[in-house]
């Protein structure tokens, strides 16, 4: 008997597999995963890259993993704890998935975390990284194909200090990958920073904050501002006059989930990542030209890591021969990271946390009217994050 995948939640552009989706398969002949990720809000752009991306690696798998068919079960956290927590458990009690790839944010992370890897569940993050579980906290059933939340961060203090800037001005959410955000610029910087403003999740007004900045003329502003709100304060950046002369070094804040909304307001801004849209690699051209044929917009870091943390599934899939009872052995084979990554160098450190290189970029408009962020330097290489020293469980 013949069997087929069934994908769950596909986005837009991948109808041809879904057609191929016609029979069902017995639990033990199929690889289910979960995907859990916030698709509502003013943040669902961000899952919905995780979403396409995890879904188009699937798709140029050929819908299989070891030889074995592939079900995509696709849940949206709604940026809510408790119910990050229900769709998990619903995950693992009602569709008994194999691996869960997700979340986006810090928060949801923390809500999900016990539960999944308590179940002997592999979790891999395809962004969120807190470093509450890159130390002592870490499990042999967590796997982050993104960073440590602290290292993009320090990419933009390394450039600040770098650059000269005597002031600075600090913008995050108040929630643990603000935090996190913070303490990584600080890894580097050793000016003055003359304010630290924690404005409460999903915040949409800067007007407060624009004004102290507008009064204070630090050298440059650092924000951590994802999804909608990013959108929001860049928008308002520019309505304020600030954009002129106030230089942004940012992280998430200005990405391909934001610029089809923020625009020209965002050329010219500067951000840190492990990988932009021009990536200079075979594996990486071939993902852009995909994604973009199949969901007609422009793939960012969240996408790539997405397209990353299924290839790494597979890889394990594989060497262990599609038997994924032996929890030892899938554990060693995810550890290996025995597959070809969109941004090249790419490992995993002790704690299941990558060593890869990092970038300054800056937002560009292409040719054909898109906006992408581009890299324009190398900042660190083969970084490793500073909690893997303490994890002692892998």
């Amino acid at each position: 008997m013949k069997v087929s995948s069934k994908l769950v939640g596909l986005g837009a552009g991948l109808g041809v597999v879904a057609c191929l989706l016609a029979q069902p398969t017995l639990a033990a002949d199929k690889i289910k995963i979960g995907v859990i990720v916030t698709l509502s809000g003013p943040a669902a752009a961000l899952g919905g890259q995780v979403r396409d991306g995890f879904n188009l690696a699937i798709k140029d798998l050929g819908g299989k993993m070891g030889g074995k068919d592939v079900e995509v079960v696709v849940a949206d956290d709604e940026l809510k704890p408790d119910a990050a927590i229900t769709k998990a458990k619903g995950l693992l009690e009602r569709d008994k998935v194999d691996f869960v790839v997700g979340p986006i944010f810090s928060n949801m992370l923390q809500a999900i975390h016990r539960p999944i890897t308590e179940n002997k569940t592999f979790l891999i993050s395809p962004n969120a990284g807190p470093s509450s579980y890159a130390g002592k906290e870490c499990s042999p059933y967590f796997y982050v194909t993104s960073y440590q939340n602290d290292q993009v961060h320090a990419v933009l203090g390394k450039v600040a200090q770098d650059r000269g800037y005597k002031k600075m001005y600090l913008l995050v959410p108040n929630y643990q990958a603000g935090r996190d955000s913070v303490a990584g610029f600080k890894l580097d910087y050793k000016g003055e920073i003359v304010e630290e403003s924690y404005v409460p999740l999903n915040t949409l007004d800067f007007q407060p904050e624009l004004s102290k900045i507008s009064s204070q003329k630090p050298d440059a502003v650092f924000t951590f501002m994802p999804g909608g709100m990013g959108v929001n304060l860049v928008k308002q950046f520019k309505q304020a006059g600030l954009a002129d002369s106030v230089p942004v070094l940012s992280a998430f804040t200005v990405d391909e989930s934001t610029l089809p909304a923020q625009q020209d307001a965002a050329v010219g801004m500067f951000g840190g990542a492990n990988w932009a849209p021009n990536f200079d690699n075979p594996q990486s051209k071939k993902f852009v030209a995909g994604y973009e044929a199949a969901y007609n917009s422009v793939p960012g870091t969240y996408a790539m890591q997405a397209y990353d943390a299924a290839l790494l599934i597979d890889s394990a899939v594989k060497a262990v021969g599609g038997d994924l009872s032996n929890k030892d052995a899938v554990a060693a084979a995810l550890k290996k990271a025995d597959f070809a990554s969109l941004r090249g160098n790419f490992k995993f450190n002790t704690n299941g946390y990558p060593i890869q290189d990092f970038y300054l970029t800056k937002v560009a408009k292409r040719p054909d009217g898109k906006f992408q962020t581009e890299i324009v330097q190398k900042v660190f290489e083969n970084y490793a994050d500073r909690y893997a020293k303490d994890c002692a469980a892998k």
